[in-house]
């Protein structure tokens, strides 16, 4: 009789415990959301995370708030994230670093993308432009990769460190051109630009919205960009692959939350995400910032990205024998 009454309880306690997560899952968000941005503070990262964090905040009726955990390059983020409590309330910008790169650049990762990690939604994504001094002796690609030829291994170029986007549209940009460059990894993007502009190093890969200001100024010039389709901001600025080169890469970002996270949940986060980057605000925000719009992109349709795009990246560092180990 009493092992009766306590299996009866046993059970009686599981189904209000499964009551009470339905519940809970139904009345989803009821308390602020901790969105974990894998960079520091004041990066154009950052700064889109904040913008979009308040457009979200009123879609959803709570606090959206943005917590900055850099360090490796989006890994120290990302490894927190993936240890957190998978209850829809923390929640990752996940970036192609750690989502899509790092398994190929590291072999000793503390997390794999898809076993820890459950996707959300897609947010954005940005091209990279390939910029010079303007002190320098090529104006047009074609000059430039003449140049390189002529000059193996005597023309450098910078970015913001091994691994990153910056680093290896530079190494698909010199195995499609048959040509040798040599990388110079910063840990500070002031300090890139600042060598840029004075002529230390010769040439970066980077971001349009980073660059403008630089070009604007007449000190660097724009050479080609890493997109399917000229820029309407940059309407002169041919892409590579009009140029005949295969170098088409966007770094992009998504939404995604610890594994075993709810599927409610994360249905509910992507469908409000989705709405946000259909906002007014947010589009005009993405225009002017040249970032393209991924809101689109589901669960599903993000889980198959990921896919993609790891592939893409292994072959890319495959080629270019580049490891962080």
């Amino acid at each position: 009789m009493r092992t009766m009454i306590k299996l009866g309880a046993a059970l009686l306690a599981v189904a209000f415990t499964a009551v009470g997560a339905q519940a809970q899952q139904q009345d989803y968000p009821n308390r602020p959301i901790t969105w974990v941005v894998p960079f520091g503070a004041g990066g154009v990262t950052d700064n889109s995370a904040r913008f979009v964090a308040k457009v979200l905040s009123e879609k959803i009726g709570q606090a959206v708030i943005v917590e900055n955990k850099p360090g490796a390059g989006g890994i120290v983020g990302a490894e927190y994230v993936a240890q957190s409590k998978p209850d829809g309330y923390t929640m990752l910008y996940a970036s192609s670093g750690p989502m899509a790169t790092f398994v190929s650049l590291y072999k000793k990762l503390s997390f794999t993308p898809l076993k820890s990690f459950v996707p959300v939604n897609g947010m954005g994504d940005s091209s990279l432009l390939l910029v010079v001094n303007a002190s320098r002796p090529y104006k047009t690609v074609e000059e430039f990769i003449d140049y390189l030829k002529k000059n193996p291994g005597k023309v450098n170029y910078g970015s913001a460190g091994a691994g990153t986007a910056p680093h290896l549209i530079g190494e698909m940009f010199q195995i499609a051109t048959g040509t040798s460059m040599v990388h110079v990894p910063y840990k500070a993007s002031a300090n890139l630009y600042a060598d840029l502009l004075s002529g230390t190093i010769d040439a970066i890969f980077d971001y349009t919205v980073v660059m403008r200001p630089h070009i604007e100024t007449g000190k660097i010039i724009p050479l080609g960009i890493s997109r399917e389709d000229r820029l309407k901001s940059f309407p002169n600025v041919p892409t590579f692959k009009e140029r005949g080169l295969d170098v088409v890469l966007t770094a992009w970002s998504s939404i995604a939350m610890p594994i075993g996270t709810p599927p409610e949940i994360v249905n509910k986060m992507s469908a409000a995400f989705a709405e946000t980057s259909r906002d007014p605000a947010v589009i005009k925000y993405n225009e002017e910032n040249d970032f393209g719009n991924l809101g689109h992109m589901g669960p599903d349709k993000l889980k198959a990205f990921y896919i993609s795009e790891t592939e893409k990246f292994r072959k890319l560092v495959e080629k270019a024998g580049v490891s962080l180990d």
